[in-house]
């Protein structure tokens, strides 16, 4: 399997300003954008961190997904939430030669934590011994930045900022992330059950 982002968070959907304004940072000046960069990079970062711990997409964008084998031909759970639309299926045999999978033989099953591939009769296209199928898709929760939940643009900007207060110190353990943020992020995990036990 293997997920591939393939197009990135628009600059213009990233709060610059507002994380600016955040951190208390200095305006009025002539040099007021000469860290606007960074400050972006800080933002990006943040939310690439909460998406992984969460496992939800916060700003919409393009992904292709392959897999070498269903899990289940009846419905195939999709990597990451919300997806919004699925725009092509292929099904590549073991010479790489392609098939477009036509859209009415599949449909996209809304779920805000597990959304699903769904065949449009009993079950999805074969793939071949050798072969992968390969699903383009896009998936956010919001298109801009106004668009998301108020607690996971705060998050974000909390992480932002603690990227940017920290951003010399080698000391801190792996995965560090501030308590405030967590918190804010908790009930938008995704809840998983293996051995009896949630997670």
């Amino acid at each position: 399997m293997m997920l591939i982002e393939e197009t990135t968070i628009p600059v213009a959907a990233l709060p610059v300003e507002q994380f600016k304004a955040h951190m208390r940072l200095g305006s009025g000046f002539a040099d007021d954008t000469v860290q606007d960069a960074a400050l972006r990079g800080f933002l990006v970062a943040a939310i690439a961190a909460i998406e992984a711990r969460i496992g939800k997409v916060l700003i919409t964008r393009d992904f292709s997904w392959s897999v070498n084998s269903w899990r289940d031909r009846a419905g195939e759970v999709l990597p990451v939430s919300p997806v919004r639309e699925i725009s092509a299926l292929l099904v590549s045999n073991a010479a790489g030669v392609e098939a477009v999978v036509a859209p009415e033989d599949y449909r996209l099953e809304k779920d805000s934590q597990h959304p699903r591939l769904r065949p449009a009769g009993a079950l999805l296209s074969v793939i071949a011994t050798g072969g992968s199928a390969k699903i383009t898709f896009s998936a956010g929760m919001a298109s801009d930045w106004g668009g998301l939940p108020a607690d996971l643009g705060h998050a974000v900007l909390l992480l932002a900022a603690h990227y940017y207060e920290y951003r010399d110190e080698t000391a801190l353990s792996d995965g560090c992330m501030p308590f405030g943020v967590t918190s804010l992020i908790q009930r938008y995990r995704t809840v998983r059950f293996g051995l009896g036990a949630a997670q």
